[in-house]
């Protein structure tokens, strides 16, 4: 920044201007950010630190000719204390933060597993308040313990009370902005169709693949059977299963519209509440999805066999975390639900059901 530029800066902010050769001895009032192009971006010193003798050469190579000292009037908020009432207000269940501000940027971590919801139409209003901003991952996403989900800052190095409060104001009447459902250890059974893995021609990989997605969320894979091609025989084993302890059963195979996959039929003929059947979803659109009562069926097409990431995997963590997605969810995911098949895969850093 200029001389005439840094000058122009101190007037329109309450700060007491000191060249840089009689800093000695002064404490920062923010932190002062250095840029090494390809190498480096980030606070030279934090706010806080005692300026010493040693750090008057480097604070000239970074192109600073003064330093500035806050003289905050009534009414002004500096930016790491606007930041934590903004923090606050946008943290709802399972959305922790601690530590210092960095540049006045606060992040937001999950508190536990599970999945980040956001309330984007509160967010997008609180980022229409002036001089503070929010950012953050997907609505949907299934997080870790720890994981970054969203972060948020003041502008300008001092922000007006008057501006703090009305962000924070409507981050609070839209509460929850952000928070984290936690998942429930689901107990599911799991069918297998189909004449050639049912006659051993052809080895199983469904169980496998299911019980290993299962297990990632923290649910359990109780029992799996292998089914032929049997409307009734189905039917009857998804009768079996919903008498016993379980919350979530899945089936694999049988899903199309051919007249020898049968699945989806036996399914219906089973009995539940309610039944969805496609998804506006590739790969996944032969995607079946029921209820009866607390517990859910999930018909999975071939498609998971061939594809490391289907519909399956932007539906099951909500239903995991206890939601009951339906018919418009089912649509909704039409915005971003093409896969576009990279050569390596990099979900969920991706585009892929993101709209949902």
């Amino acid at each position: 920044m200029c001389q005439d530029a840094e000058h122009r800066a101190a007037k329109t902010l309450p700060f007491k201007t000191i060249p840089v050769e009689e800093a000695v001895g002064t404490t920062l009032a923010h932190d002062m950010t250095q840029i090494i192009p390809g190498k480096f971006k980030g606070p030279a010193f934090k706010k806080g630190h005692k300026i010493e003798s040693s750090d008057v050469c480097r604070l000239m190579r970074m192109g600073k000719n003064h330093l500035y000292v806050l003289d905050l009037e009534e009414g002004q908020v500096h930016e790491d204390d606007a930041v934590y009432e903004l923090a606050s207000a946008l943290a709802g269940p399972g959305v922790i933060f601690s530590g210092s501000p960095s540049e006045g940027k606060l992040e937001l971590r999950a508190a536990y597993p599970g999945l980040f919801k956001v309330n984007v139409e509160g967010l997008t209003q609180f980022n229409m308040t002036q001089d503070v901003v929010c950012a953050s991952i997907h609505n949907n996403t299934a997080v870790e313990n720890g994981q970054s989900l969203a972060a948020t800052r003041a502008i300008p190095l001092v922000i007006q009370q008057e501006e703090l409060d009305r962000a924070t104001a409507i981050a609070r009447e839209n509460y929850p902005v952000f928070s984290v459902q936690m998942f429930n250890p689901l107990k599911i059974r799991l069918i297998i169709t189909g004449n050639e893995v049912y006659k051993g021609l052809i080895k199983d990989r469904f169980r496998e693949i299911v019980e290993k997605k299962a297990a990632a969320l923290g649910a359990s894979l109780e029992e799996s059977v292998i089914l032929p091609d049997d409307r009734d025989r189905i039917a009857s084993q998804v009768k079996t299963f919903l008498e016993k302890d379980t919350d979530l059963i899945i089936t694999t195979g049988g899903m199309s519209v051919d007249p020898d996959d049968v699945t989806r039929a036996g399914i219906e003929d089973a009995g539940f509440d309610e039944v969805h059947y496609s998804a506006a979803v590739l790969p996944g659109a032969m995607f079946l999805l029921g209820y009866r009562g607390d517990k859910a069926v999930m018909g999975l097409p071939a498609c998971g066999l061939y594809h490391r990431i289907t519909v399956f995997d932007l539906i099951f963590p909500r239903i995991m975390a206890g939601e009951h997605p339906g018919k418009k969810d089912l649509a909704t995911l039409c915005h971003g639900g093409l896969c576009l098949n990279c050569p390596t895969c990099r979900f969920p850093a991706c585009s892929f059901g993101k709209a949902g």
